[in-house]
C-alpha cells in the first residue's frame, strides 16, 4: 500500500505553507503569445510550481503550463531567480490531482533510474 503525500486534504505542513513535492517532469509552458517552450518542473504543490529553463519570464503575463498527462493549466509568475522561477496557479490542484502527479513522476524516475 502506498503511503499518501499528504497528512490531510488541505496539504499543508505545519508552518502553513502547502506541502510541496520535489518532482522532475519536462513541462511545455507559454507566457502569452510567446512560443511554447520546454522548462523542468523541480518542484509542486497544489498551489503552484518551481520551473528553470524559462527564456524571458515576465512577472506581468499568465503563463500556460502542460504537465504531461494534465489540461492546460494557467499560472501567474511570482518570483525569478536567474533561471528558476517560481508561479502560482490560478485555480490550485485538487489534493487527489497533486497526488497523482507527484506518485506518477516518482515511478518514471524510477523506472528512468532516478532517486
Amino acid at each position: 500500500m502506498t503511503k499518501p503525500l499528504t497528512s490531510n486534504s488541505n496539504a499543508v505542513d505545519a508552518s502553513g505553507r502547502a506541502q510541496r513535492a520535489p518532482i522532475h517532469l519536462i513541462c511545455d509552458v507559454r507566457q502569452s503569445c510567446r512560443p511554447w517552450q520546454l522548462v523542468r518542473l523541480e518542484d509542486l504543490s497544489a498551489e503552484g510550481f518551481r520551473i528553470t529553463g524559462l527564456n524571458q519570464p515576465s512577472l506581468n503575463k499568465p503563463l500556460s503550463i502542460r504537465i504531461p498527462g494534465m489540461q492546460l493549466l494557467m499560472a501567474e509568475v511570482r518570483w525569478q531567480e536567474g533561471a528558476t522561477v517560481g508561479c502560482a496557479f490560478r485555480t490550485p490542484l485538487h489534493i487527489a490531482v497533486f497526488e497523482h502527479l507527484v506518485r506518477v513522476a516518482r515511478e518514471d524516475a524510477r523506472v528512468l533510474g532516478r532517486p
